[in-house]
């Protein structure tokens, strides 16, 4: 035979045209990519996906059960239990757990965390009043300490600050680590630094050879200075923990936070218009792709829901969704808690755009496709008709809320 390669014309017409029916076919599978920090990120959801220490994560296609179209639950496997009886010393960590979960943004800073603390190390979670998590062993948590009560809900940055001084006091942690993000961590971070005294290391997105490098000159440039006692890390600072489990126990302080006269009074969240919120600092992202027909009815379902809208290049391209509303590797790439795609069949560019979203909600006719493999909540079924049944569902939950209010 020859060695020659051979060009087929059909398969690169249909590579490029991403309206043809077997376009997703043409594309070759992605497994890693890097990301808008110039971190290299992976497919955690990929087939047979086996992590750095030979472990095989979960198999969302049911390919390895030998069916490529059949869908079965997903396998997990028991990760090996990671402990630490008697640390040597303490990394804290002070979660954003915005909406009372551990954002993307948390566990890549619990996988920082991990990197400084070593095996002889343990990483020190504290969290303020209750939260919904319930996944802090797998991301990486040794200990949690919850510091509850009123005093720290709601926009309370000075007495978070009394609360965090008491567990520098206690445990004498070598490193704090907080998010350098808008949802509290930031500034929460540069009071606490004030408090101590400490110089922090800002926007750091990478810890190596004993140092912190950082973001400087409105992010065209790197500052490298050794490693401080406070890093304020940016989002995409370490690959979060993924090959083990942690023991998470709880420990509580010896003594009580001292209280402080508040200067500062909270008079409630404002409510924001979602359309003038812009899409990579949006927490609910409703997005439309070709697969939707009545986009009268995709508008009246995100504004029921309060949710920030989102497109395709395809429902772009076409007019019905401005361009500043486009997802993806060649749009906006977003990190909201919930994405909602509704009708998008799951273009590698669109995946990469969402790749740091948390929960993804697919709503498609195609069970094959692959935003549906990459999806934790599937709705197969024309929609239309879901659309209208969430919006019937939604007004039916305020009803029933405003009944029981009277």
């Amino acid at each position: 035979m020859s060695d020659i390669i051979r060009r087929d014309p059909r398969a690169e017409w249909i590579a490029r045209n991403r309206l043809h029916p077997l376009h997703a076919a043409m594309q070759p599978a992605q497994h890693s990519w890097m990301g808008p920090n110039g971190v290299i990120r992976k497919n955690l959801h990929g087939i047979g996906f086996i992590g750095p220490n030979g472990i095989k994560r979960i198999d969302r296609s049911g390919a390895q059960q030998g069916g490529a179209t059949k869908r079965t639950a997903a396998v997990e496997v028991q990760l090996p239990l990671h402990q630490v009886p008697a640390p040597a010393f303490y990394i804290s960590v002070v979660p954003d757990m915005v909406g009372g979960r551990l954002s993307s943004h948390d566990r890549d800073l619990l996988g920082l965390a991990h990197q400084l603390a070593g095996k002889d190390g343990a990483v020190l979670a504290v969290v303020f009043g209750e939260h919904k998590e319930n996944a802090f062993a797998t991301a990486g948590v040794d200990r949690l300490l919850v510091l509850e009560g009123d005093e720290f809900s709601g926009y309370a940055p000075e007495q978070r600050v009394q609360g965090l001084r008491a567990v520098d006091n206690q445990f004498s942690p070598r490193h704090w680590l907080l998010p350098d993000s808008r949802s509290g961590g930031g500034e929460l971070g540069r009071r606490f630094a004030a408090a101590l005294g400490e110089r922090p290391a800002t926007r750091v997105w990478q810890v190596k050879d004993q140092e912190c490098i950082g973001r400087a000159g409105a992010g065209l440039q790197d500052l490298a200075r050794p490693v401080a006692r406070l890093i304020l890390a940016a989002a995409e600072c370490a690959e979060p923990v993924s090959e083990t489990r942690h023991e998470a126990l709880p420990v509580e302080l010896s003594t009580a936070v001292a209280r402080s006269l508040s200067r500062i009074e909270d008079l409630g969240a404002v409510a924001v218009d979602p359309a003038a919120i812009p899409m990579a600092e949006a927490e609910f992202i409703f997005s439309g792709g070709n697969g939707v027909k009545d986009w009268g009815l995709f508008h009246r379902t995100a504004e029921a829901l309060g949710a920030t809208e989102g497109a395709s290049r395809v429902a772009v391209d076409d007019g019905f969704m401005a361009r500043d509303r486009q997802v993806g590797a060649s749009g906006t790439w977003v990190t909201a808690r919930v994405y909602v795609a509704v009708g998008i069949s799951g273009a590698i560019q669109h995946l990469q755009g969402i790749g740091a979203c948390d929960k993804v909600v697919a709503i498609n006719l195609d069970p094959g496709c692959d935003m549906i493999k990459r999806a934790d909540l599937s709705v197969i079924g024309e929609s239309a008709e879901i659309l209208q049944a969430l919006i019937d569902a939604v007004e039916a939950y305020r009803n029933d809320a405003k009944r029981d209010a009277a």
